[in-house]
């Protein structure tokens, strides 16, 4: 089983269709957050996961809930407080790409405490953290503390999904991404992030730089110019976009998170080990089969993550 650890909460997508009413505004609200996004994303690729985080016990609380039961994802590791549910309100650009404007200070994601680190037993293969949990407390620092706590003894993966409306402090999350990177096997990152994070800084040299701690690989993902992945044994190289009718990027980056860790799942490959044997062909179909899992994630309107029959 993998272990995905962060925020769970819901993102609302304003509507046409208003009246055209000052007064009016309609919304689609759908269960997100990129964590969450990620354990449903594995469940349906197949693969066995559970979500290490802090769900409300309001109403939208109780609908993450039985979303999570709905696609199977292990409820061993949720914490309930009586906080309120974190809000995601999501404008979608032109070219499909999502502006989040978060409500959750004092939230229930946001109040796993060091207390509540559980403790994991050898059915757990590995642990993913990422997004605006890595950098609000008190959870950021639990994280912290539990990636720590498990460097070495299972595969640990990162994605910093930068967000800096939740988190504003720049050298915050550079601190913050900076520790985790010592401590992860896997890393995906967005050009995006790299841009907020290092600008001025060419995305090789970050990325080397992050190749000389314990990770194995840096997947970088472009968006409509594909994806790359920098290796510590092979090099580095890319692959383009699969061309779609795009509806929206929204959990396309998260659906490639959870296709990593699937392929690597897949074939028995999801360890600290396993990650060092992987040869070049490997790596690459490892590659392509997240950019194809993304790319149907683009056509579907808000995280609506592909299942493993639609990849072949």
């Amino acid at each position: 089983m993998y272990l995905v650890c962060g925020e769970a909460l819901f993102d609302f997508f304003s509507e046409e269709g208003a009246g055209g009413k000052a007064s009016k505004v309609n919304y689609t609200a759908i269960a997100g957050g990129s964590p969450f996004n990620v354990a449903v994303g594995l469940r349906r690729l197949g693969i066995e996961a559970g979500l290490f985080g802090g769900l409300s016990s309001d109403f939208l609380g109780r609908r993450l809930l039985q979303v999570l039961r709905d696609e199977g994802v292990s409820e061993d590791y949720l914490v309930e407080f009586a906080a309120p549910t974190t809000l995601a309100m999501v404008a979608v650009g032109a070219n499909g790409s999502p502006q989040y404007s978060f409500r959750g200070e004092g939230c229930a994601d946001r109040q796993l405490q060091v207390s509540h680190l559980p403790q994991l037993d050898d059915s757990v293969r590995g642990l993913h953290v990422g997004s605006f949990s890595l950098v609000v407390q008190p959870i950021g620092d639990t994280l912290l503390s539990l990636v720590q706590r498990e460097s070495g003894k299972r595969l640990i993966s990162l994605d910093p999904n930068v967000r800096l409306n939740p988190q504003p402090d720049i050298q915050l999350w550079r601190d913050r991404v900076a520790e985790l990177v010592k401590h992860a096997d896997l890393i995906k990152v967005s050009d995006e992030d790299l841009h907020l994070l290092y600008p001025g800084q060419s995305p090789e040299s970050v990325l080397q730089g992050w190749l000389q701690h314990r990770c194995q690989l840096v997947f970088l993902t472009r968006g409509g110019d594909g994806a790359s992945v920098f290796s510590r044994q092979h090099g580095n190289w890319s692959q383009p976009a699969v061309d779609v009718v795009m509806a929206d990027t929204v959990g396309a980056g998260d659906t490639f998170q959870a296709a990593l860790i699937a392929w690597l799942t897949e074939h028995q490959l999801d360890s600290v080990a396993g990650l060092q044997q992987l040869s070049r062909e490997q790596i690459d179909a490892m590659l392509g089969f997240a950019i194809r899992a993304a790319a149907l994630t683009c056509t579907k309107t808000g995280p609506d993550l592909p299942y493993r029959q639609q990849l072949g």
